[in-house]
C-alpha cells in the first residue's frame, strides 16, 4: 500500500484557501497511489492565534461545509485522509485530528495534551480514549503534535492493533531535534508505523522546521520531507510489519517478544501517576 504525508504552510485565518489547496494535494496524492494521506496540525486554520476571538473565526463545525468538501474529495478520489482542524464545539475550541474516508467520517481524536502555544492556549483538552479504527486499508490510530512527548499514548494504541499511527503535528524549530528520534522510537517500541506530518512557513514570529516522515516498524526512515517546502512524501508499506509483535526465540538473531515480553505487574506506577 502506498500513503503520503502532505506538508504545508497554511495561511493563518483563510481556511477557504487551506481547504483549497489542501483538495489539490489530495488530487495530487491520489495521482501518485496513495491511500491514506496525512495533513499537518490545524491545516485548514493555521495555529499561531493571539486571541480566542480571532481563533474562533477560523474554527469549523464538525460536521459541517468545510468537511464535507473533504469527504467529497476522498469519495471521489477513493482514498482516506487524516487532517488536523480547529474544532468549534459551541463555545469551545478543541485541536482536532478527523479521518476521513470514501464512505464517510471514519473517527475523530481531540488533543489531549496541551501545550500553551498558539491556538492552544485557547483550546481545551480531549477526553477522548486513544481508539484504533478499522479501515479497509487498516488500522489507524490518531495523536497530534505534543502527544508524541508522551509513550503512553502509542502503546496503548498499539496494544489496541493499530498499524499505523498518523501524527498532525505544527512543530516549531525550537523542538527540531526531537524530529530526529521521537518518530523512529514511537515506531520501533510499539512496531507500527509512524506518519508524523508538520508544517513549514513562519506565522506570528514562530518558524516551523518541517521534516515530515514516514518511519517504518523497524525505526527506519523511508520517506522524509525537507525543512523548508510544502511537498508531498510518499512510501510503499507493508501491514503484515506492524502485525508482527512477535519473533519467537530461533527465528533469528534479533528474536524477540515484543508484547509478550511486557510485564505490566512492574508497571504500577504508569496506571497510578507515579
Amino acid at each position: 500500500m502506498r500513503v503520503g504525508i502532505v506538508q504545508t504552510d497554511p495561511q493563518l485565518g483563510d481556511v477557504e484557501g487551506n481547504l483549497r489547496r489542501s483538495i489539490e494535494w489530495l488530487e495530487k496524492a491520489a495521482a501518485g497511489g496513495c491511500a491514506l494521506v496525512v495533513f499537518p496540525e490545524c491545516a485548514l486554520s493555521g495555529y499561531m492565534f493571539v486571541d480566542a476571538a480571532e481563533a474562533t473565526r477560523a474554527a469549523i463545525g464538525v460536521p459541517g461545509p468545510e468537511i464535507d468538501a473533504l469527504l467529497e474529495a476522498c469519495a471521489r478520489l477513493q482514498l482516506h485522509c487524516v487532517v488536523g482542524v480547529l474544532e468549534r464545539d459551541g463555545e469551545t475550541l478543541l485541536n482536532t485530528a478527523l479521518l476521513l474516508g470514501p464512505a464517510g467520517l471514519v473517527g475523530a481524536y481531540r488533543k489531549s495534551h496541551i501545550a500553551c502555544i498558539g491556538v492552544d492556549c485557547f483550546t481545551t483538552p480531549g477526553e477522548d480514549s486513544y481508539e484504533v479504527f478499522d479501515t479497509p486499508i487498516g488500522r489507524i490510530g490518531l495523536q497530534i503534535c505534543y502527544d508524541w512527548r508522551f509513550p503512553e499514548i502509542t502503546r496503548v494504541l498499539a496494544l489496541a492493533g493499530a498499524e499505523i499511527v498518523a501524527h498532525p503535528t505544527n512543530s516549531p524549530v525550537a523542538a527540531r531535534e526531537l524530529a530526529d528520534y521521537v518518530p523512529r522510537t514511537r515506531a520501533v517500541e510499539n512496531a507500527v508505523y509512524f506518519l508524523t506530518a508538520n508544517r513549514v512557513g513562519v506565522e506570528a514570529g514562530a518558524t516551523f522546521y518541517g521534516c515530515s516522515q514516514i518511519v517504518d516498524p523497524f525505526g527506519t526512515v523511508i520517506a522524509l520531507a525537507d525543512g523548508a517546502s510544502e511537498s508531498l512524501i510518499v512510501a510503499e508499506i507493508d501491514l503484515a510489519l506492524a502485525r508482527e509483535k512477535t519473533k519467537e526465540p530461533g527465528e533469528g538473531q534479533y528474536a524477540v517478544r515484543l508484547f509478550a515480553d511486557r510485564r505490566p505487574e512492574l508497571y504500577g506506577p504508569l496506571a497510578d501517576g507515579g
